[in-house]
């Protein structure tokens, strides 16, 4: 048997953590930019609140129901993750990190389950204080749905589904459109042909779900009917892209803040796949304006670049962007989003040096190494590239930013007593 432990609201449940004033109170969450919805509580969602929608369009809904808005805070919701996935570890011997809220879990050889489930959800909200809802079933999509069921149906936050005739029922109820892994253009297809549940896409014969829905769609819908298909990847699988894109605080003209951001994101890059212990062969960098200001020119340009030897070396990832950038950027343009892409990544130890490369690889290395150190203990970019500058004027718009108070001091909760 498998279980998956789903945190509720997760970003709301962040910030309401620090502020209990705000519990049972409607709290949202803005994307990068403030721009659109990403996180709702259940109090927002009753509101009629939906996700993606824009903030600007909903400012009425906002103040008439005093709903209290933050911008994302990826610091502390990645450190409070770390601390809900740290919990749940302790307490089976194989997990799967899924995704910054989700892990699933193997429950083998447990004997009772809904008791075990009970007991992480308590430990979880004892020593991390987030609340999490918990599904159990023997493969990982019937995990999905009865995960489903425990947070929108259930009291406890717990739900089995292990009987084959409950099983059944819940398939039978269960809306297609909410099955893991089926987007909108296989929802639609679907609907198109009578097939509304999850129970009725299970009596499609095999050959037409490989032909239309994929390989993919196969093993779900033989997951759906208790055959494990997805095993537990109990170490995350190396990345095949790593991507850093974002749209700027303020529309930027000027090619040397274009270098500014190009850089950091060149860097940001540089230093994940050196936590991978990974190198790249390929980069790509983009550049766009504003497409929602239609009457303005509109220009996005994309171009590609080719690493002799494969890199993880700040220096020269970034160095690669900024005479890319010199090929894309146009005077005439006022930007609004850039984006740095490093590609055909393999493993560091498969490094294959090129007949001339010049470059000192090992003290490059070194550099990087010393760099990520430094920055590791003393603070985020405290040393970094010249070329990434120091004004910023190009970085997020974060005017409801919460404090970072699970990982700096200075911004760590005060209790007077």
């Amino acid at each position: 048997m498998l279980a998956l432990a789903d945190c509720n609201n997760f970003y709301a449940s962040c910030e309401r953590l620090f502020q209990p004033s705000l519990r049972d109170k409607p709290v949202v969450v803005l994307s990068n930019n403030d721009g659109c919805i990403i996180a709702r509580s259940n109090e927002a969602k009753a509101i009629g609140i939906k996700m993606g929608e824009p903030a600007f369009k909903i400012k009425h809904l906002i103040k008439e129901n005093n709903i209290h808005v933050f911008s994302t805070n990826f610091t502390l919701y990645g450190d409070l993750s770390k601390r809900v996935m740290s919990t749940l570890r302790s307490e089976v011997n194989r997990m799967e990190v899924y995704s910054i809220d989700e892990a699933f879990m193997s429950f083998k050889d447990e004997g009772r389950l809904e008791e075990k489930a009970l007991m992480l959800k308590q430990k979880v909200a004892k020593h991390v204080g987030i609340p999490v809802s918990i599904g159990v079933a023997p493969t990982k999509a019937l995990c999905k749905v009865a995960n489903h069921i425990a947070k929108k149906h259930t009291k406890t936050g717990i739900f089995l589904l292990e009987d084959k005739k409950l099983i059944e029922r819940a398939l039978k109820w269960f809306p297609v459109e909410e099955l893991w892994g089926i987007g909108r253009k296989y929802v639609k297809q679907l609907k198109s042909i009578g097939i509304h549940t999850a129970w009725e896409l299970c009596q499609i014969e095999d050959n037409w779900i490989r032909r239309n829905l994929t390989i993919r769609g196969l093993k779900l819908v033989k997951e759906l009917k208790g055959i494990p298909c997805f095993s537990l990847e109990e170490t995350a699988p190396r990345k095949k892209n790593i991507c850093t894109a974002r749209s700027f605080g303020k529309e930027i003209a000027t090619i040397q803040e274009l270098k500014e951001a190009v850089s950091n994101y060149a860097h940001t890059c540089a230093k994940k796949l050196r936590k991978e212990k990974s190198i790249c062969n390929k980069l790509t960098l983009f550049l766009s304006t504003n497409a929602y200001k239609p009457k303005a020119k509109q220009y996005y340009g994309v171009k590609s670049f080719t690493f002799d030897t494969p890199t993880s070396d700040s220096m020269e990832i970034v160095k690669a962007s900024l005479d890319i950038l010199k090929k894309l950027y146009r005077d005439d343009c006022i930007y609004k989003k850039a984006g740095v892409i490093v590609g055909d990544i393999v493993p560091e130890e498969q490094l294959q040096l090129h007949l001339f490369d010049t470059i000192d690889r090992n003290k490059r290395k070194a550099i990087n190494q010393a760099l990520d150190n430094i920055n590791n203990h003393i603070g985020k970019d405290k040393v970094k590239l010249a070329v990434q500058g120091y004004g910023r004027k190009w970085r997020l718009k974060q005017e409801k930013l919460s404090p970072c108070y699970s990982t700096r001091l200075d911004e760590a909760l005060t209790v007077l007593v």
